[in-house]
């Protein structure tokens, strides 16, 4: 993890919103720290740095003292760091969502928030919470798109697209555009619809292989499997507010993945790598919006049914979980039973 953030750093070129990022975090950082009695004495940053940084100057890892690098790297170990970012509020939560008007083609109308958002809103509540915006052109309809029918798993696709949607907010903290390319090869590896064109038959099967993805080794610090559940229930809520906040949802991934894509094309790796990543993106465009089309057209009853069914498979994977567990706690209890008895 150490070596993957300082190469990180020495490869970022920081725009000025990431700079303000930054220095709001450090600002934290520091104001926690005098707060303490004894962060004189465990600061992360000495005094000299911190006048430097108080004083308008820029700073960069390479100023640092060696000791300042040693803690900056045990900081970021042992999750510290994390604790002075605040915890994105996703937009699925916020009151307006509930309150999402379309066009029958499915572009957004205006609607007012609510007075309490609105004062939430002047007080400085994320901008990344706010409601994405829907199309901004009419929706065709599906038979414009495709002259067959429209399969009967897409409502299980779906699902499994929404929950590689949910996750990569939650992993980005809400803010997606930091790093588009980075945000979509995420959807790519978490979703087997859109990154493997895979066909899952069953809701199980997809949630099942998008939990097997969150746990593996890339993304298991971010909080393994009991994470991976509960990004189940943003899929929940998600389908709970109804077709206009599915469109809105499926809207704004699609913007990622043409940010990615503009991304994709302005960076020059290996040429068979370039050409893989831009056709992957380009697939996955296509995908997102025909499944965007077909939302529109599906009665409201649906995503209560496919709701009810997620919720249920959920359920059973935490039971399943619980007697795992217990599982293994009567086997190492035995197992040590065992090993006591052979060493008598």
């Amino acid at each position: 993890m150490k070596e993957n953030v300082v190469q990180e750093l020495h490869q970022m070129q920081p725009d000025e919103q990431t700079k303000n990022k930054m220095l709001d975090i450090l600002k934290r950082f520091h104001s926690q720290e005098e707060m303490d009695e004894n962060s004189f004495a465990d600061s992360t940053l000495s005094e000299e740095t911190m006048e430097n940084f108080l004083s308008g100057q820029e700073i960069s890892f390479d100023d640092l003292s060696l000791e300042e690098k040693k803690r900056f790297h045990r900081a970021i170990a042992y999750g510290e760091l994390s604790k002075m970012i605040k915890p994105w509020d996703p937009w699925w939560s916020k009151p307006s969502a509930r309150n999402i008007c379309l066009s029958k083609e499915g572009t957004q109308l205006v609607q007012p928030l609510p007075d309490q958002e609105l004062l939430d809103d002047d007080i400085g509540s994320d901008e990344f919470s706010k409601v994405p915006l829907g199309p901004e052109t009419p929706l065709p309809p599906l038979s414009r798109l495709s002259s067959k029918e429209p399969s009967p798993l897409l409502t299980v696709h779906l699902v499994d697209i929404l929950y590689s949607y949910c996750f990569t907010l939650r992993l980005y903290n809400g803010d997606w555009r930091s790093d588009a390319l980075g945000s979509v090869m995420v959807v790519l590896s978490v979703s087997s619809v859109l990154g493997q064109g895979a066909q899952p038959e069953t809701v199980l099967e997809a949630l099942s292989h998008c939990l097997e993805q969150v746990c593996c080794p890339a993304y298991r610090h971010i909080g393994g499997l009991q994470f991976g559940l509960g990004v189940i229930d943003d899929v929940i809520s998600l389908l709970g507010l109804g077709t206009p906040a599915l469109v809105c949802a499926l809207c704004d991934m699609h913007r990622w993945i043409q940010e990615g894509e503009k991304e994709a094309k302005s960076e020059r790796p290996r040429k068979s790598q370039r050409g893989g990543t831009r056709s992957a993106i380009k697939l996955a465009e296509r995908k997102i919006y025909f499944i965007m089309c077909w939302v529109r057209e599906q009665p409201e009853e649906v995503w209560s049914s496919l709701a009810a069914i997620a919720r249920a498979e959920k359920t059973s994977a935490m039971e399943f979980q619980q007697s795992n567990r217990s599982e293994d706690l009567n086997n190492k209890a035995e197992a040590k039973g065992k090993s006591l008895i052979q060493e008598i």
